[in-house]
């Protein structure tokens, strides 16, 4: 089972995208995504103003939260238990406007920790999220995403991001499309990242966005036993390190989508060039990169809705590149210029220069509930995905994928809100996923 999206919420970037990398992962946003879905499934309640009287705890429509318990065996990211207290916030419309969860756990690998994460909706326009957690050993983050102009009707956007990720859980197989589970190796990352993406709204379908990262990733030995250190397998002067880079990316979006969050017919194609030095603006270039990616969304009905994706990144030009920054297929999230999805493997499972991905997933809603004023839609959706990575443009994307096939169970908060649970399985077994949001 892996659990490895990215953390607890993920607000759409200047293009609609998801602000997240996938360089930065960890297991607790697990809990959060599982509380979400959880509670969306029980209750969708206001903080009831009589907070002090405990005999409305007992029953889920006038609770002042949900308590959500926390049960992972990840084999990743060893076993987890601990509470999830989810208080959730709607307007006159019941409309869930905020998400207030605090946790405490512990962790086979890491131990004790707490955290917080707070998701907010001020307007249509206007979200942001903040989430944070300590554990005893390795891992600590501090997330805030921001984003303004979602809708588009003003001539500017903006999306920014601060956060600070230390990470004990990520892999490394090797470079190619052919790496071997029995290559498996674990390391430690520390991100610090700063980044902001204005973009310019010519139209409300038509935008042309610049993103401006900074970003210093630290690689240090594996924090998991059991598991081989990376640079035992792979030699230390290749994998560990610091390095930083400031990455440039300029974007043309054309977005008909009804929906950044919640999507059920239009289109959105984003393409995108970009280059990265070590400092500065345009000092000692490490790498340049192109790319598209495309989503497609087809109303069957109602209450059906056929969702197509696919993704092409090349790396055009490339020197002294940290094996992270490369192209990469593996986990439950398309990242634009980062992995794509294949939902029976582990994030970033294959990686190497380029990357293809395709994926299609039939959203069929089977039952709405209306709990505390606040509709509540439950869909299924089958998925697949397949794809793979290339060192050499000339390659034929489509030759030689990998593929993945499984079972999606989504709790939908209209107009914002996915929680979701996707059942993935491919060549090397069964994999698990848990986060809010599609997919893609």
């Amino acid at each position: 089972m892996f659990l490895h999206p990215p953390r607890p919420h993920n607000l759409p970037s200047a293009d609609g995208r998801s602000t997240h990398q996938p360089a930065v992962g960890a297991r607790s946003p697990s809990i959060a995504c599982l509380a979400l879905i959880c509670s969306l499934i029980v209750s969708a309640v206001s903080f009831p103003a009589q907070a002090l009287d405990f005999s409305q705890w007992l029953n889920p429509s006038t609770a002042p939260f949900i308590p959500i318990p926390e049960i992972d065996t990840d084999p990743d990211s060893g076993r987890t238990f601990g509470i999830i207290p989810t208080f959730l916030q709607s307007d006159a419309q019941g409309s869930i406007t905020r998400i207030i969860a605090p946790q405490a756990y512990r962790n086979s690998y890491f131990g004790w920790g707490v955290g917080l994460s707070i998701f907010d909706y001020p307007s249509a326009d206007v979200q942001w999220s903040l989430q944070g957690d300590v554990e005893q050993r390795v891992e600590r983050t501090v997330d805030l995403n921001y984003q303004q102009g979602v809708l588009r009707q003003g001539p500017l956007s903006l999306t920014g991001r601060l956060l600070y990720d230390r990470n004990g859980t990520p892999r490394f197989f090797g470079i190619g499309n052919d790496t071997s589970i029995a290559d498996e190796t674990n390391y430690t990352s520390a991100t610090e990242l700063a980044q902001a993406t204005p973009g310019w709204n010519i139209t409300p379908q038509l935008q042309l966005g610049y993103t401006l990262r900074a970003e210093t990733v630290e690689v240090t030995p594996g924090s998991i036993p059991g598991i081989t250190s990376i640079e035992r397998r792979f030699g230390a002067p290749s994998s560990l390190g610091i390095v930083s880079l400031w990455l440039h990316r300029l974007q043309l979006t054309y977005d008909t989508r009804d929906s950044l969050n919640l999507p059920t017919r239009g289109t959105q194609v984003v393409i995108y060039g970009g280059m990265a030095a070590r400092s500065g603006f345009f000092n000692d270039s490490m790498y340049s990169e192109a790319g598209l990616e495309a989503r497609e969304y087809l109303a069957i009905g109602h209450r059906a809705v056929l969702a197509l994706h696919t993704a092409i990144r090349y790396l055009p030009y490339g020197r002294r590149l940290p094996f992270w920054a490369l192209s990469s297929i593996g986990g439950d999230r398309a990242f634009l210029g980062g992995a794509q999805p294949l939902r029976g493997y582990g994030l970033g499972r294959f990686t190497d220069r380029n990357a293809f991905s395709f994926s299609a997933e039939f959203r069929r809603t089977i039952a709405s509930l209306n709990i505390a004023s606040s509709q509540i839609d439950l869909q299924l959706a089958p998925f697949v995905d397949t794809g793979r990575v290339f060192a050499r443009p000339s390659t034929n994307p489509v030759s030689q994928l990998h593929s993945a096939a499984g079972l999606g169970i989504r709790a939908l908060a209209p107009p914002f809100i996915v929680g979701y649970v996707d059942v993935g399985y491919g060549s090397e077994g069964p994999a698990v996923f848990t986060g809010i949001n599609y997919p893609f």
